[in-house]
């Protein structure tokens, strides 16, 4: 299945009016991006920037109070919920991996769902797991706790990819793993994206991540773009606000 663009067009979103009658908190404010089919953009910016609220907007979980997001040149509210969430992969931190369930089983849940054979569900569980290089026939019996972390974030990668999706979002992967781990799962999800051409929204607080995996880093800083760049252009960028990232991330070792 080809990738399809998502469009961002003058995206806000306030928090309804509290039980004390005091205004909602703004979160984003006529954010416009466009991501290309087929191509990787991360999100960067402090806690609290936006980041998370944005890219849940992308599958319907989050409605902006203002302006559009569209997926495939069609507005999000137009679209059947379900289909739109079968075309969207989404992967976060924790995984979300059922812990009652064996990693196939797991691995195949989207398609279980969607009312797959079950021939189907496990041609479709060992090819996608070994598209994250997990060898089914090692793992396929195991449990979420039989795996390691970076095992248990590869089968929820897995289970993404099961329906073929359009769209992967993906909402700090690997901020819940140490940084040998995390380094290795980069360059699987690196190699993996090259190879299946998926529209990517990354969202990261990691600034060389999103350098490896991503063409192209959005800075969000109290819910406005702060900057767009290409990911070459990062380092070099004399935009304020991506300096101070940068310069927070790369400090200098005291002598």
């Amino acid at each position: 299945m080809a990738a399809v663009g998502v469009e961002f067009a003058k995206v806000s979103y306030t928090l309804p009016v509290g039980a004390d009658g005091q205004p909602g908190r703004t979160l984003l404010r006529d954010v416009s991006l466009r991501l290309e089919a087929g191509t990787t953009t991360a999100l960067l910016g402090r806690s609290g920037s936006g980041k998370t609220t944005l890219l849940r907007m992308v599958n319907g979980l989050v409605t902006p109070t203002a302006g559009e997001v569209c997926v495939g040149g069609k507005p999000v509210g137009a679209h059947d919920t379900v289909a739109l969430r079968r075309s969207v992969g989404y992967v976060i931190q924790e995984t979300g991996l059922f812990p009652h369930m064996t990693v196939e089983r797991n691995a195949g849940m989207a398609l279980e769902l969607a009312g797959r054979s079950r021939a189907d569900i496990a041609a479709r569980s060992a090819e996608v797991l070994g598209l994250v290089g997990m060898d089914f026939a090692e793992f396929s019996d195991r449990y979420p706790w039989q795996l390691s972390g970076g095992q248990r974030q590869r089968v929820g990668l897995a289970r993404a990819l099961a329906l073929e999706p359009d769209v992967l979002l993906m909402d700090e992967p690997f901020g819940a793993l140490d940084p040998l781990t995390r380094a290795e799962m980069q360059t699987m999800l690196r190699d993996l994206l090259q190879r299946v051409g998926k529209t990517v929204l990354l969202v990261t607080h990691d600034l060389d991540e999103a350098l490896y995996l991503a063409e192209r880093v959005v800075f969000l800083a109290n819910g406005e773009v702060a900057a767009d760049l290409a990911a070459r252009e990062v380092l070099i960028s004399n935009n304020p606000q991506v300096k101070d990232y940068v310069s927070a991330v790369h400090r200098a070792v005291p002598a």
